[in-house]
């Protein structure tokens, strides 16, 4: 590939890596660094002039410096005459703050939008957002990519017994997401109705659907502090489930997320690498990641080689 530059920033080299080992390149040399005041200071270390830029930056560890760091990055590339420059956000910043749901309320979704296209960027490749409709927020071509073909590869590979397994949506606005896989595996689905106290807070649980001697696998995209999804296995194993599994797309996992997940009931919590999970997954016994470089990958090269993106899923549902 000829005219392409993948630059990593620094929340997570290793999945940036993987992108560039898969598409046959090396990264692009970059020096990160923060000044004594805590100012940021990035230095692109090879020319970009007419290159095709990619820049790798996922919204974890210490959000709002990372999200700084991407936007002076994507400025740098921009000024420095680059033909296109595309942020690749595996896991987005500030998705869940996607409306206005109280008074005087920001939507700080929208803002992190205005704050990429001002920067200078052309293109978003992210993957399974919190709320589809952030898409909106943008003027400029967004990718939305999604981690089910991972998963599903997943399940059929490690859980022996999952024609005897039921889908189950932690929420009821995961439901979309959970009724695609379970047609995908030819198997039903249930949600559970949850009400909160307030943020990260769980006040009550429904269950709507059977489980009673099945395999339960809760899906969902994100798993922050953990209290939700662990409340939900205990209801699902009250309601008669023979074991329960956990794969979310964006393992956060903040707070006291790695102890409730020790101290649950889960055979095992599946997320994928958007976020490191290296040093939680020596921590937790019970943590399992997914590489999803490989999704990126072939998105990145479809963008530069201007191919279709619906033919993607088609390259991923591969056997």
């Amino acid at each position: 590939m000829t005219n392409i530059k993948v630059f990593s920033g620094s929340s997570h080299p290793d999945i940036a890596q993987k992108i560039a080992d898969r598409l046959g390149i090396e990264p692009g040399k970059v020096i990160l660094k923060k000044f004594s005041n805590g100012e940021t200071c990035v230095e692109i270390g090879e020319s970009v002039r007419g290159e095709d830029v990619y820049i790798v930056q996922s919204g974890c560890g210490e959000i709002n410096d990372m999200l700084m760091e991407m936007l002076i990055m994507l400025n740098a590339c921009k000024i420095a005459s680059s033909c296109r420059v595309t942020a690749v956000i595996p896991c987005f910043p500030y998705a869940r703050q996607d409306k206005k749901d109280k008074s005087r309320a920001p939507i700080s979704a929208k803002l992190v939008a205005n704050m990429l296209s001002v920067a200078g960027a052309d293109h978003i490749i992210t993957m399974d957002l919190h709320a589809s409709q952030i898409q909106g927020f943008f003027d400029i071509p967004v990718d939305n990519l999604f981690a089910e073909p991972a998963v599903l590869k997943w399940i059929r590979e490690n859980i022996n017994e999952w024609r005897n397994s039921i889908i189950v949506s932690p929420d009821a606005g995961g439901a979309k997401r959970v009724t695609s896989i379970a047609d995908r595996l030819n198997v039903e689905f249930a949600l559970i109705h949850k009400e909160r106290k307030k943020a990260n807070e769980v006040a009550s649980m429904v269950l709507v659907g059977d489980v009673k001697d099945r395999i339960a696998i809760l899906v969902d995209d994100m798993a922050d502090t953990c209290g939700t999804v662990c409340h939900a296995a205990e209801k699902l194993l009250e309601a008669g489930a023979v074991k329960v599994y956990a794969i979310c797309t964006h393992g956060i996992l903040s707070g006291p997320a790695v102890s409730r997940i020790n101290n649950s009931m889960f055979e095992c919590v599946v997320v994928t690498n958007t976020i490191p999970q290296d040093q939680k997954m020596k921590q937790c016994s019970k943590l399992r990641s997914i590489d999803i470089s490989m999704i990126l990958a072939e998105a990145i090269r479809r963008t530069h080689n201007g191919d279709s993106k619906p033919d993607l899923n088609l390259f991923l549902n591969r056997p």
